[in-house]
């Protein structure tokens, strides 16, 4: 089920990125990242993820100082593993000052860049391949 009120909140979010947001966003978009794909402000109700490769379920937390000892992210993070979702938090810190870093820790958890030989064909050949 869809959260209108949700969906409305992540667009918001969108047009207003944090610094770190922002410059994380630039090695992410455009599957630049070892050719996986990321959405950025991502609803899984009732959460907002900050980037979300689909995909494999891995999400991309950039986190400022009041993220510290937080029991709300705590129980964000159990709700999304629950569902399947592994969940890397950053520093906003790190990503302005070390982003190659943390993309090399995303690709790392991600397993290393996707080889173009094994994504699936965009248009692939009918079944049976009889062309009858």
């Amino acid at each position: 089920m869809r959260d209108p009120i949700l969906k409305k909140r992540a667009r918001g979010m969108r047009t207003l990125p944090t610094e770190a947001e922002r410059r994380l966003w630039q090695y992410l978009r455009n599957c630049q990242l070892g050719g996986w794909r990321f959405r950025r402000q991502h609803p899984i109700p009732p959460y907002i993820l900050d980037f979300a490769c689909l995909e494999v379920c891995v999400a991309v937390e950039v986190d400022g100082g009041q993220h510290a000892d937080s029991s709300y992210d705590e129980a964000r993070t159990a709700f999304l593993m629950e569902r399947g979702w592994r969940i890397l938090r950053f520093w906003n810190n790190d990503v302005l000052r070390n982003p190659e870093g943390v993309v090399t820790s995303v690709l790392e958890a991600l397993g290393g860049p996707r080889d173009a030989d094994t994504r699936p064909h965009p248009d692939p050949p009918p079944l049976g391949g009889g062309g009858d």
